[in-house]
């Protein structure tokens, strides 16, 4: 085998494994973008009207994290609203995340759409980040009332 053929080789298996490395982290992003999580961190951390700028929900509240230029933040609203108005003394508020960066550095929210869902009193009793599925957020507010 020649130099040129050998160096043609190398750079043909390099380029398959950056694709093959690509296909598995996209993957793995995609499965987990959106599914509603319990994570172990958030078990202390509770929200008052204050944080949100208004009343939580006599039931359970769901806040969302957004930002002007998310797409996905429009379809989360949407589905968030649905759910909302389904199930009677839940609320959704909506936080821009740009302009409550202090809430957002607190909770360790990373992107947008975040959804947290509350329970009647302000805990956190679930978390999504990106866009989740309505029958995700109602499975989740099992949980919360």
């Amino acid at each position: 085998m020649s130099k040129a053929e050998g160096t043609a080789l190398t750079g043909l298996v390099v380029c398959l494994a950056v694709l093959l490395a690509a296909s598995a982290y996209g993957l793995v992003h995609r499965r987990r973008d959106g599914r509603v999580r319990v994570r172990t961190k958030d078990g202390d951390e509770r929200l008052t009207a204050g944080d949100l700028g208004g009343p939580l929900g006599e039931r359970a509240t769901l806040v969302q994290f957004s930002s002007a230029f998310c797409a996905p933040c429009r379809a989360t609203r949407r589905v968030l609203d649905d759910v909302a108005g389904m199930v009677e003394g839940v609320r959704h508020v909506e936080i821009d995340a740009e302009a409550h960066l202090d809430l957002v550095r607190r909770l360790n929210v990373l992107k947008t759409p975040t959804v947290l869902v509350l329970d009647a009193d302000g805990a956190i009793v679930r978390r999504a980040a990106g866009q989740p599925r309505k029958a995700d957020v109602i499975a989740a507010l099992g949980t919360a009332v």
